[in-house]
């Protein structure tokens, strides 16, 4: 039987490296299943691996998309199988990696078949975004569906307009939509979360961001501002940057900006991680080849 050895966690846990450790012990390649690091565009501000660690496994998702390209996790998790149908002609073994909860589940066990929603409901929520700002659909979300509100970003517009999408055109909750039945995968899957202490996650957090500073987010906002009016954009670490950019903020509060959005971020991930009794839950530095042959 083939193994899909699944490493999450939250941002700036060290998933990464973790992933490149168990992919360089049984020679094998890697996954990615977090939805920033698709982008081309997108570098710095998503924490993408740097050229060395790609270049010391094979890596897959990473860059392999422009954000003016739509994207959704249907794709993702149909393009995603056809890769692991011919990887696992190679190998016995292979690792997925990630922090984006939705997409690792796609990866697993399926995304149900949401309904597409009228074109007059959509416009009228992004009509909603613009007129109001993300307020009112918080609160429209938490109140039609509070145990999804409580395990997304709360700050992405994106993600709290298809949500609501899905919930006023199905007619019923999408954490009941998204509990369906899926086809089972002709794999089995292994899960192992990095276990992180929170002040020292909100610490890795801290100085990860002004790592990005010193590698030039500010410069890599300042190339996508023709693009910013894409949802892909509307996210952590580039948005707090262009309301620099438009004067609403000083630099050194937009900073403080992306630190405090990541962390409660980092938080909603560790909510959505628990909800699997599945995953094993590892240190950082916890892996090693004797635990691998031992859990596969």
């Amino acid at each position: 039987m083939k193994t899909l050895l699944v490493i999450v966690g939250p941002t700036a846990s060290g998933k990464t490296t973790m992933a490149i450790q168990a992919a360089q012990i049984l020679g094998t390649e890697i996954l990615s299943c977090d939805s920033r690091q698709f982008y081309r565009e997108l570098a710095i501000g998503v924490a993408r691996p740097s050229d060395e660690e790609l270049a010391s496994a094979p890596h897959h998702f990473i860059a392999h998309r422009s954000v003016q390209e739509p994207y959704n996790v249907f794709q993702y998790e149909q393009e995603a199988l056809a890769l692991l149908d011919r990887l696992f002609l190679h190998h016995d073994t292979l690792v997925a990696v990630g922090g984006s909860g939705l997409y690792v589940d796609a990866l697993c066990q399926g995304i149900a078949l949401l309904p597409d929603p009228a074109p007059e409901l959509r416009e009228r929520l992004s009509r909603q975004i613009r007129d109001e700002g993300i307020e009112p659909l918080q609160r429209q979300l938490q109140a039609l569906d509070p145990s999804y509100y409580a395990t997304i970003d709360q700050q992405n517009p994106m993600r709290l307009q298809r949500a609501l999408e899905t919930i006023l055109t199905a007619g019923r909750p999408l954490s009941e939509i998204l509990q369906q039945e899926k086809r089972p995968r002709p794999f089995t899957i292994v899960k192992i979360g990095i276990d992180t202490d929170r002040a020292e996650l909100r610490q890795r957090i801290d100085q990860r961001v002004d790592l990005m500073i010193e590698q030039g987010l500010l410069d890599e906002v300042r190339r996508l501002t023709h693009l910013r009016h894409l949802n892909t954009l509307n996210t952590v670490g580039y948005k707090e940057l262009f309301a620099y950019l438009d004067g609403d903020s000083s630099l050194a509060d937009a900073i403080a900006a992306i630190k405090t959005h990541t962390w409660q971020y980092a938080k909603k991930q560790i909510t959505w991680l628990k909800r699997y009794p599945e995953i094993r839950w590892l240190s950082r530095d916890g892996l090693t080849p004797a635990l691998l042959e031992a859990l596969l």
